[in-house]
């Protein structure tokens, strides 16, 4: 079965309720399209943009993203680990990325900027120099994952364990400490 294959186009209000055939798009854009409950299994995303856009129950079984840009997107109980892994590579910007799931993605350099990233699990993915810029990370799960080098300095409501995580040379503003020794039960004061 062959791939179709769209380029260089634009797509704006569509409705992709149901499943959608095996396609590749290339350079496109897709503004204010509803992905919600869409089946994008084994679809390709190649240096595509997406503004505006719902993802809510979409399922990505072997669905690649390659150097996707997500700006002002909805995210709700969508499972990442689920896409191909080979050079996945994903930006996010002003998106509500709720209850998803990067189980043991590679992530590393990936960046995430103003963003509410709430009840997601990132849980053994490798986020080594990635960048969470004004992110509220509320709830979200860091279990056996790698930060080396990631930058944490403008993100809030995190709660990372460092005996559990590898945060070498990850970067913390100090008033955040309360967010790496939350286990402790302890009080810091100004």
């Amino acid at each position: 079965m062959t791939k179709d294959f769209l380029e260089d186009i634009e797509l704006s209000n569509i409705n992709f309720k149901e499943e959608m055939p095996s396609v590749e798009f290339e350079r496109c854009i897709f503004s204010v399209c509803n992905f919600g409950e869409a089946d994008l299994s084994d679809a390709i995303f190649i240096d595509c943009e997406f503004n505006g856009c719902n993802f809510t129950l979409t399922k990505l079984r072997n669905t690649a993203f390659r150097n996707a840009r997500f700006k002002d997107c909805k995210f709700t109980g969508i499972h990442f680990e689920d896409c191909k892994p080979v050079l996945f590579e994903v930006y996010f910007s002003h998106c509500n990325l709720s209850v998803a799931s990067f189980y043991k993605l590679r992530l590393k350099e990936t960046k995430f900027i103003h963003c509410n990233i709430l009840e997601t699990d990132f849980s053994e993915a490798d986020l080594s120099g990635a960048v969470f810029d004004k992110c509220d990370l509320s709830a979200t799960v860091f279990d056996q994952t790698n930060l080396e080098k990631a930058d944490f300095r403008t993100a809030f409501n995190f709660s990372i364990d460092p005996e559990k995580n590898k945060i070498k040379k990850a970067i913390f503003s100090s008033q955040q400490l309360q967010g790496l020794l939350m286990k402790y039960d302890i009080l810091i004061k100004e």
